[in-house]
C-alpha cells in the first residue's frame, strides 16, 4: 500500500466491502455513486432475482461495454482531429508557399 492510499469502506446491495484507494475524496464519491446507480439498477431490473454476485458482474460488464463505446468513440475523435490538423498544417503550408512566391515577384 502507497502512503497515499486510504481504506474507503461502502456498502452495496446490502453487503459492506472495504479497499484500499489513492483516488480522491471526490472521485470516490463520483466512482461511487456510478457504481451504486449501475448495480442497483441492474438489480432492480432482474426483479431481485439474481443473487448479488451475479449481478455485480452483470454490473462490471455493462461497466466494460460502456468503456469499449468510449474507448472507440474517443479513437475516432482523435483520428478526425488528427485529419483535421493535417489538412490545416497543409493549408497553412500551401499560404506561406504562395506568400514566399508572391513576396519574391519584383
Amino acid at each position: 500500500m502507497s502512503e497515499k492510499e486510504r481504506l474507503v469502506k461502502f456498502e452495496l446491495l446490502g453487503q459492506q466491502y472495504a479497499f484500499y484507494s489513492s483516488a480522491t475524496e471526490e472521485d470516490m464519491r463520483t466512482i461511487l455513486a456510478l457504481v451504486r446507480r449501475l448495480v442497483e439498477s441492474g438489480a432492480a431490473d432482474t426483479t431481485a432475482t439474481l443473487p448479488v454476485g451475479k449481478v455485480a458482474v452483470m454490473s462490471c460488464l455493462n461497466i466494460a461495454s460502456r468503456y469499449v463505446k468510449l474507448k472507440q468513440e474517443f479513437e475516432e475523435y482523435r483520428r478526425e482531429c488528427e485529419e483535421r490538423m493535417g489538412c490545416l498544417s497543409e493549408e497553412i503550408r500551401m499560404g506561406l508557399v504562395d506568400e514566399s512566391s508572391e513576396s519574391g515577384r519584383v
